[in-house]
């Protein structure tokens, strides 16, 4: 790129708000890495920043949020919005970078929303994949690049203790904010159907057997759940089986990295009907904390197992059943493992350098 737009930093503006507390550690570690760069300046979203400011490239996460509000006149008010920005990105011909966390959202929406992010799609100039598994999946035609999805280890620093966690043997957890596609519900009936069980060090499961390195299974499933209907569900699941510790509620980030570090074996276990998983923060942050992961498998969670090194991540095919829960253990206690699951390849400073040559990228298409 030449000319005056190659001298001064580029202006990028993010489709997420000023991250909070609660904001997904994604967000705020992408943000504080683009920050670090000189070639760039970095606005967060407001409508009115949108439609009336100056920049140079609109990078979208997750575009359906864009159009979704709290009720159905919000909702129209917001897909009105999206579409003035859409038809503003067209004529002032601005780069549009999409991250493609998921190919499709894991909660459809209706006609009209399907119909703007059409719009986004043909619109997009170069899209950003967190994993090889989804490129050509959105705008194939247009330039891609992989940008892996950065660990957390700076973010959970604080909370991390002079030795590698252990976790409570037997602890299975579930964390991150409960949705329909993450199957909590599910991993409660498969949890249900073990008890009263044992597991044995590298013998698989057993039933009954005092075994000194056996453990009796407990689970903990944390997180807000906006679903009413969902955490009705899980209430009536939970009070069923004393073995199950369920936190309906957002967990700072001390108390997330305790519940996490007390993990055995953190599972999460997305629903074969939310297609492939493309990637996980949830499982990103369990093994930035130097927890194991149990995940259904697909070329994404494939690739992160062979990543992360032998024994930190374990998948399983089909269904999650008590089989599932108790043959993980299983291999989990009979596998050795390094003392911290390999992520060098996931920092920061080498994510930040990758977005600035995709924004590059992007506006030169323009």
């Amino acid at each position: 790129m030449t000319g005056p737009a190659a001298e001064r930093p580029l202006r990028v503006l993010q489709s997420f708000r000023t991250p909070r507390a609660t904001t997904n550690p994604y967000i705020s570690s992408l943000l504080t890495a683009l920050r670090a760069r000189p070639e760039l300046v970095v606005d967060t979203f407001s409508w009115r920043r949108a439609l009336t400011g100056r920049y140079d490239v609109v990078h979208v996460h997750w575009p359906e949020v864009w159009s979704r509000g709290s009720s159905r006149l919000r909702t129209r008010w917001r897909q009105a919005l999206v579409a003035a920005l859409l038809l503003r990105l067209r004529t002032r011909r601005t780069a549009l970078v999409r991250t493609v966390h998921n190919p499709v959202p894991h909660e459809a929406g209706g006609r009209l929303e399907r119909a703007l992010l059409r719009r986004v799609d043909a619109l997009t100039t170069t899209t950003v994949h967190l994993t090889a598994a989804t490129r050509g999946t959105v705008a194939p035609a247009r330039p891609a690049v992989v940008v892996p999805h950065g660990h957390y280890r700076e973010h959970v620093r604080p909370f991390l203790g002079p030795t590698p966690a252990e976790g409570a043997a037997g602890t299975l957890v579930q964390f991150g904010l409960l949705r329909r596609y993450k199957n909590a519900e599910g991993l409660l009936r498969a949890f249900a159907a073990t008890a009263p069980t044992l597991v044995a060090s590298g013998s698989g499961p057993t039933r009954g057997e005092g075994v000194e390195a056996g453990s009796s299974l407990r689970l903990c499933v944390a997180g807000a759940c906006p679903d009413a209907g969902l955490a009705a569900d899980l209430r009536g699941a939970a009070a069923a089986d004393p073995r199950v510790d369920l936190r309906l509620h957002h967990l700072d980030d001390a108390e997330l990295a305790d519940v996490v570090r007390a993990a055995e074996l953190v599972v999460l276990p997305y629903r074969p009907t939310s297609g492939e998983v493309a990637n996980s923060g949830a499982a990103l942050l369990a093994l930035s904390l130097d927890r194991p992961v149990l995940l259904p498998r697909s070329p994404a969670t494939t690739e992160l197992a062979r990543e992360a090194g032998p024994g930190w991540v374990h998948l399983y095919d089909g269904n999650l059943g008590p089989e599932t829960l108790l043959g993980a253990l299983a291999a989990l206690r009979s596998t050795p493992r390094g003392a911290r699951p390999d992520l060098s390849a996931r920092d920061w400073p080498e994510a930040a350098e990758a977005h600035v040559q995709a924004y590059r990228t992007a506006v030169a298409q323009r």
